[in-house]
């Protein structure tokens, strides 16, 4: 294959997409404009593809690489060069022309956000998400939310350079969020807008009362749930969990299967996201002294019904919103919903400078 025919870049990238996606031929046609995740693509499914790109096209580059060139296209571009560039945290996964930008922060290990929920904020503002450092596999992840904080404020300091900064954080993203706005204040910058969505502390850090709460509603969710589950069911959980506990400590430790490329996208987003555990549990948020929007899901089992016990004392200001769905489900299933919400915060933040 020559670098220099873009086409038949573009061919070979659709064929080995067709196989990786399982698309025949005479399916569903496939553009080079289509983003993989929303093709069907995942995690693990990511890995087969640049797997078979090594092979075919002779080029290892990181799986993490999907979140610069989700498209046949972008991703043709990049193999067209002899060098693969070094990547900013940031990545746009919504085009737009007005400014600021919107920065979306996503969750525990940093797995990419759903693009549906930015492709429904109906602004005019380009969207970016953040790739976690350690994903590509190149570097550590941070354990420190103080850490990854002063990187990505480097970071955004190369995409905006001033402010209004809008700053909107999902689950263990809205922590790493508030930190960013915290240090974008002290160093006389301007947050337009700080939202959170289901975000609380490690419970270590609640009050007692809230803490015993939370504590009486995690057991009362568990008993609930098994009793609600046979028992060979209740048992195949059970071993999915210490699995997933056992993958993430190895992860932790650095102990993987010396199969597994140190490339791989669910390896690394792993590791990242056992580095996240270690900083959520050292994390104690700081008194904000501007305005928290607050998106909180109508139901949920795990985090505390009421955000604004855990939340009233931290900042000057707390504005909150209730969706539908659960502590996944508004992101994942009623997304419309939330980026209704956070249309509107970002247009009354933006419209009152």
């Amino acid at each position: 294959m020559s670098r220099g025919d873009s086409t038949a870049t573009i061919d070979v990238l659709t064929e080995i997409w067709r196989r990786v996606l399982q698309r025949s031929s005479i399916g569903p046609a496939i553009d080079p404009g289509d983003n993989f995740f929303e093709l069907g693509g995942n995690n693990l499914l990511v890995d087969s593809l640049f797997a078979e790109i090594a092979q075919v096209c002779g080029r290892e580059l990181p799986s993490a690489t999907i979140c610069h060139a989700p498209t046949i296209a972008t991703l043709a571009a990049l193999l067209e060069q002899p060098d693969l560039p070094r990547f900013p945290p940031f990545f746009q996964i919504k085009a737009g022309s007005e400014s600021p930008p919107v920065v979306i922060v996503p969750g525990l290990g940093s797995r990419p956000i759903a693009t549906d929920l930015a492709k429904h904020i109906c602004t005019g503002h380009p969207v970016y998400s953040i790739q976690a450092r350690g994903a590509d596999g190149m570097e550590e992840p941070f354990d420190r939310i103080e850490d990854m904080a002063e990187f990505y404020i480097d970071a955004l300091n190369q995409l905006q350079p001033h402010g209004p900064y809008v700053l909107i954080g999902y689950s263990f993203g809205g922590l790493l969020a508030l930190e960013m706005a915290q240090r974008l204040s002290r160093e006389g910058k301007e947050v337009a807008l700080l939202a959170l969505m289901g975000t609380y502390a490690h419970p270590r850090y609640f009050p007692p009362g809230q803490r015993l709460r939370l504590i009486a509603k995690r057991m009362i969710r568990r008993i609930s749930f098994v009793a609600r589950t046979p028992i060979g069911g209740t048992f195949s959980n059970f071993l999915l969990a210490l699995e997933r506990r056992s993958r993430v400590a190895r992860a932790l430790h650095g102990r993987v299967s010396s199969e597994t490329s140190r490339l791989s996208f669910a390896r690394n987003l792993l590791r990242v996201e056992a580095s996240d555990l270690v900083a959520l549990a050292h994390y104690r948020p700081r008194f904000y002294p501007g305005k928290i929007r607050f998106v909180t899901p109508e139901t949920d089992d795990y985090y505390p019904s009421d955000p604004v016990p855990h939340w009233k004392g931290l900042a000057a200001e707390l504005e909150v919103d209730t969706v539908p769905g659960d502590h996944v489900e508004m992101v994942r299933t009623h997304f419309e919903s939330v980026a209704a919400v956070l249309t509107r915060y970002v247009k009354e933040a933006v419209e009152s400078k």
